[in-house]
């Protein structure tokens, strides 16, 4: 098993799977992070990488947060508001941990892959092994530190694996440049394990594709 991947100590609050996206991005490139919250990943992207960091965010609350980091984001839906971009307007086109919260995660992705050279995905995935032990065991849906909302009230409308992933890629013509899955701890699965392994001991993966 590979090594956890290090930060600066100026980047260690950051959870695993930005590290891995922010590795993943060209310096002095031009980034859109769609669904980017509180700008945690554009704050160490502009700082890190020099990026032209942009971004959209379907919550006031978290465009507030991202305009006091000064940065530039309007309040949008991945759903949406993504076809209003013109094609070809970013070097990369960012998604983490949202795909599963959108209406339609296929949409979305064709229009990532439109308006961007390449696209990051992480997001969780629904068929670790801890997931799959909670659904027999308790007959229940799983709650973990990923998957923290209980089935009423969670955002998630649309799960998937890994599997599922890859074959959404594949559906929509993207090629796979790079994947990664990390487990509970951070750290990533082997990197040369068939899919299997990464769907059953991956707690969530970040995926580069382009058209």
């Amino acid at each position: 098993m590979a090594g956890k991947i290090i930060a600066p100590i100026a980047e260690m609050n950051a959870r695993d799977d930005l590290l891995v996206i922010a590795a993943m991005v060209a310096n002095g490139t031009r980034v859109l992070d769609v669904g980017c919250g509180d700008g945690s990943l554009l704050r160490l992207l502009a700082d890190q990488k020099q990026v032209d960091a942009r971004g959209i965010e379907i919550s006031q609350r978290g465009v507030n947060d991202c305009v006091s980091k000064g940065l530039s984001v309007i309040q949008g839906d991945a759903d949406t508001d993504l076809i209003d971009y013109p094609a070809n307007a970013f070097d990369y086109v960012i998604l983490s941990q949202t795909i599963q919260a959108t209406r339609n995660p296929k949409k979305v992705l064709e229009q990532m892959l439109r308006i961007g050279s390449r696209a990051i995905i992480s997001f969780p995935n629904f068929g670790h092994w801890r997931i799959r032990s909670q659904l027999v065991l308790k007959g229940r849906m799983p709650v973990t530190d990923n998957l923290s909302y209980a089935w009423y009230e969670t955002p998630n409308i649309h799960f998937c694996t890994i599997r599922d992933f890859v074959a959404l890629a594949d559906e929509v013509e993207a090629n796979i440049e790079k994947a990664i899955a990390l487990d509970s701890r951070g750290y990533p699965v082997r990197l040369n394990a068939p899919w299997w392994v990464w769907n059953l001991f991956g707690e969530q993966a970040v995926f580069l594709l382009s058209k």
